[in-house]
C-alpha cells in the first residue's frame, strides 16, 4: 500500500477502535473497558520501532489512559471535541506533515480527521462513512485486533516488519501487551 510507505505517526480512536466499543457503566462512571493484547503488543512494537504513537479520543477515561501509558504511547489526547486542530497541533509539534500520520476510527466523528491523514483506516466495523473514506479497512473489528492490523500492514510496506520479529527471536526487547 504506497500510502502507508510514508507513514511515521501511528493514531487511533479509544471507544470502537481500540475498544470493541461497549461503554461498561458502574455508579462510579467507567467501570471497565476490554483490550485486545495484540493491538497492545502491535503498538509498543511501533514506538520501539521509532515511529510516534498517539491516541485521540473524544472522551475522558483513565482507563484509557493508563493503557497508553503501560504501552509507551507517546500522546494521549482526551476529550478532543476538534480531532483535526488536535493532530495538527501534534504534527506542527513533531515536525510532521499529514501525509507522514496515519488514523484509525470507527465514527461519524472520526471523519473529518479520516478525511485529512495520509492514511485512513476503519475497523471493519465502523460505520459505513467511514469505511467509505478509509484507505485501508481492516479485517478486525474494533478492540479485536483492527490496531494490529494496521500497524503490521505500515511496518510490511516500511520492510520494517521482519526486524520487529526478529526481535523477539533473539529475546533482546521486551514489550508490555
Amino acid at each position: 500500500m504506497k500510502k502507508a510507505e510514508n507513514i511515521k505517526l501511528l493514531a487511533f480512536d479509544g471507544d470502537g477502535t481500540l475498544t470493541s466499543g461497549v461503554l461498561v457503566m458502574g455508579e462510579a462512571g467507567e467501570a471497565f473497558k476490554l483490550f485486545h493484547a495484540r493491538d497492545g503488543l502491535a503498538l509498543a512494537l511501533a514506538h520501539r520501532m521509532g515511529y510516534k504513537t498517539a491516541f485521540i479520543t473524544g472522551r475522558k477515561s483513565p482507563i484509557v489512559e493508563n493503557r497508553g501509558r503501560e504501552l509507551s504511547v507517546d500522546f494521549i489526547l482526551m476529550g478532543i471535541s476538534d480531532k483535526v486542530s488536535a493532530m495538527e497541533k501534534l504534527l506542527q509539534e513533531e515536525g510532521l506533515s499529514w501525509e507522514e500520520a496515519a488514523y484509525m476510527g470507527d465514527d461519524l466523528n472520526d471523519l473529518p480527521l479520516l478525511e485529512k491523514v495520509g492514511l485512513a483506516a476503519s475497523p471493519r466495523d465502523g460505520v459505513k462513512e467511514v469505511r467509505a473514506c478509509a484507505d485501508f479497512i481492516s479485517r478486525f473489528e474494533g478492540g479485536r485486533g483492527a490496531a494490529r492490523e494496521l500497524i503490521e500492514k505500515v511496518m510490511k510496506s516500511q520492510h520494517l516488519w521482519k526486524e520487529a520479529v526478529d526481535s523477539y527471536r533473539d529475546g533482546s526487547h521486551r514489550v508490555q501487551q
